[in-house]
């Protein structure tokens, strides 16, 4: 399962400079400020989460359960979080309480992957 993990934090890294670099080069004179900003805030967060994903497949084998189920919270609240800041900004289209579930989520895999450090073998 760690492979899976370090698998998807790839995957979520990828794209997220490819995104990183749509922002920056194609979307500036298609998008007002205040969307652009919208599009490098969740750019940012996936980078970040990418790096988090990496971290729980290194650390799931001593942290447990609780590890991976960070790594659940993660990529659940990656799509979510991203999707919904993603769809507002691009093409206005707002996803009711997608983002702040996403937002949520990405908070509860934080605190999972904290509870895998104090708990013995992560319970």
């Amino acid at each position: 399962m760690e492979r899976v993990w370090i698998g998807f934090g790839g995957l979520v890294g990828l794209v997220a400079v490819a995104l990183a670099a749509v922002g920056a080069h194609a979307l500036p004179d298609r998008l007002d400020a205040a969307a652009l900003r919208m599009v490098a805030s969740g750019v940012q967060m996936q980078g970040w989460h990418a790096l988090a994903l990496l971290g729980v497949g290194v650390w799931a084998p001593r942290g447990g359960r609780l590890a991976h189920l960070a790594g659940a919270a993660f990529l659940v609240g990656i799509v979510l979080f991203c999707a919904g800041v993603y769809a507002i900004a691009l093409a206005g289209v707002r996803l009711p309480l997608v983002a702040p579930t996403g937002g949520v989520l990405l908070m509860l895999g934080w605190l999972l992957l904290a509870l895998s450090a104090v708990w013995p073998r992560g319970v």
